[in-house]
This record gives structure tokens, sequence and C-alpha cells, in this order.
């Protein structure tokens, strides 16, 4: 019998119970539960009545509590909450790190910059630590100001035991295959794009692998930032949205890191990646699933940008075979994940209530500020596109 038909016959609607714990381990779910029940919880969705019960309200008479207004306000909490923190890392991304700029250049520092773009010259050395700098500060403000919001339980937070490792191969094949649909090395945001080009052009000469600073930057920025990216949007941020769902969490959180990019180029890529390795966390229940998707993609990436970088007519050709033997090791590694867990039971968890599923990412998308920052950063990525 259904979730709906059972609720229907009991009369009874308890949204804690009723959610489909079984995709996790026990560990999780018990401290997903616990957090959820908190009594001063603000950010859990916890609504239970019965149907054959009604209140009275002055004015409006015996009326019955309705689960879909219940959901609507604490959405309303939690997207207030993200959206304060997209605030956060949209200002330092974007305004923060120009006036940091600035200031350095003048007390003497070699980094320059341009208001009315992304563009960043000076020292090499001088760039990376700007760069390393900001990027830190941008998610860890965002991650703690959630996490201090939220306070959502460390085992909740962050998935960290490997039930099912098919669920990480089939991830990483999924991401090969994206990797070459995409086309381009859309994981490197502008400045990342710029850095290396930088980096290329200072010394023609010399591979850019003998500069010491094209190594720190490709190291923090392939490893650290994956990581640290990962614990921001499949963190606390996705474990507060799947009370409502996981293809609900997984929609708006891979929304949300899509935004923030600010960068049209980047914008469906990301999505893309992130839908990925949110699906794969919830498949094989460890947080080192997503951050292992980042790793390949950004690793496939510099592997095209030093491709790109040989002048001779052999390129294209050595491009279009590297690009060819991604794909074919996806394709191969989806088909034996594929037939590996066709007969398991491995299911995401499902909410269901009157509210549709578009509904709900609709009314959450609305929530102001995350409407007002999200509208931003598209007026930022045309303005970018434009200039």
């Amino acid at each position: 019998m259904s979730k709906a038909a059972q609720r229907s016959e009991n009369k009874i609607i308890n949204v804690i119970d009723e959610f489909d714990y079984s995709t996790q381990n026990d560990s999780y779910n018990e401290q997903f539960r616990k957090w959820r029940r908190h009594k001063e919880n603000k950010f859990s969705f916890s609504f239970s009545s019965n149907k054959n019960e009604s209140i009275f309200i002055d004015g409006k008479g015996f009326i019955e509590e309705n689960a879909v207004n219940a959901e609507k306000e604490i959405i309303t909490k939690i997207f207030y909450v993200i959206g304060n923190a997209m605030l956060m890392w949209l200002v330092t991304d974007t305004i923060i790190v120009k006036f940091l700029i600035k200031f350095l250049s003048i007390i003497g520092v070699d980094v320059h910059n341009n208001f009315f773009n992304t563009s960043v010259y000076g020292g090499s050395m001088e760039i990376v630590i700007v760069l390393v700098a900001v990027s830190v500060i941008k998610v860890l403000a965002s991650m703690i100001y959630i996490r201090k919001r939220f306070k959502v339980p460390l085992k909740v937070e962050f998935m960290h035991t490997m039930n099912h490792p098919s669920g990480l191969l089939t991830a990483i094949s999924l991401v090969l295959l994206v990797c070459t649909a995409v086309n381009i090395p859309s994981a490197f945001s502008g400045e990342t794009k710029e850095i290396y080009s930088f980096f290329r052009s200072i010394d023609t000469d010399v591979s850019v692998w003998g500069q010491a600073e094209f190594v720190i930057y490709t190291v923090f920025d392939i490893i650290v930032m994956s990581i640290l990216n990962e614990m921001m949007f499949r963190g606390a941020m996705f474990a507060v949205c799947r009370q409502f769902g996981d293809a609900f969490a997984i929609i708006m959180t891979s929304l949300t890191a899509a935004l923030l990019t600010h960068d049209f180029s980047d914008m469906g890529a990301v999505f893309l990646i992130s839908a990925i390795g949110s699906y794969g966390m919830l498949r094989s229940g460890s947080i080192f699933t997503p951050i292992a998707v980042n790793i390949v993609y950004k690793m496939y990436s510099l592997a095209l940008a030093i491709i790109e970088v040989d002048p001779s007519v052999n390129m294209s050709i050595t491009r279009g075979m590297f690009m060819a033997a991604v794909f074919l090791s996806g394709a191969f590694g989806f088909i034996v994940c594929y037939l590996h867990n066709r007969k398991k039971n491995i299911k995401l968890a499902v909410y269901e209530s009157e509210f549709s599923q578009g509904g709900r990412i609709l009314f959450a998308v609305k929530v102001f500020p995350y409407i007002a920052v999200g509208i931003i950063c598209i007026v930022y990525a045309i303005v970018g596109a434009m200039f």
C-alpha cells in the first residue's frame, strides 16, 4: 500500500515518520530524526495532525490544519537563510575582491584589477594569494553562517558512510559522459580560466608545470575548492532541503551552485555536475562521492587546457582522441554499474503531499532574498557576457 493510501486510510499525518529513511544507514537516520524532532528547531518540517480533527479560530470557525501551509512556512525560513548565504558569497566574489585588490595595489603589492571586468593582473604569486584567499573566504563565510543557523548534526550534515561503492562509480561514469557533452572546461570560473592563460603567457618557453604558483593554484582549485564547495552545497544546505524529498534537495542545491557562478558559460555545467554529485552521494551514502565528481571534472578541464596549449597542427587530433577516450570510459563504466545495480533496490527518498514538486520548487525560488540574489547573479552574468 502506498504512503498516500495509508495516509487516507489512517487519517493521520506525520511527515517525520512518513519520510523514507531506508536510503541511508541507521546512524544517519537516527540523527536526522532527532534533529527534525528537536522542539527548538525552527527549520524542521515536523507537521503532524489528524484529519478527523479540526481547530476553532475566531472569525474563521472550525478549520483543518494544513500541511501545505506548514511546509511553505518552513521552506520560507530555510531559503531566507540560504538567500543570505548566497548574498555573502556574491558580495565577496564580486565586490570585496575588487576593493581588496585595489587596497593591496595602493600599498605597493603587485596585483591590480579593473572594476568593470574580472581581469586580475600583476605578479603571479600575488594573484594566486589573492584568488586563494577570496575563494576560501566566500565559501567558509557562507558555510559557517548556514551551519550556525541550521545546526544540523555533523553525522547528518556530512554523509560519511560508503554504503554502496557502486554509487561512486556510477557518478564518476556519468561525469565522464558530461565532460565530453559539455565540451568546454566550464567547471572553472572566469578567474580560473584567466589565471591559466596568465601562466601560459608569462613564459612561453617554459612549461607551466615549472612554475610553483601554477602548481599551487592547480592543487588548490582542483582539490581544496572541490572539498569546500561540496561541504557547502552537499552539507547542511542539502540535509535541510531533503526533508521535502531527495529530488527537491538535488534541484535546489544544484540551482544555487549554478547561480553563484554568475557566468552563463558555467551555469549549465555546474548544475549538471552538482546534480550528479548529489545523486551519487545519496546512492553511495558518502560526501566523498560529490567531491570525487568535482575533482574528476576539474582534472578533465585542466587536461583540455593543457592540450590546447600545443601550437602544433596535431593539437585538434590529440584533443579529439582524449575526449573520445573519456566518453568511452564513461559509457563503459555506466553500463557496468547499471548491470550490477539493476537487481538492487537502491532508491531516493520521496516526500509526497498536496503540494506538487514543481509548485514546491517555484515557491522556494520566490522566497526573499533568494529570488533577489538569483536575479542579481543572472544580471551579473548578462553584463559579463556583454562586456
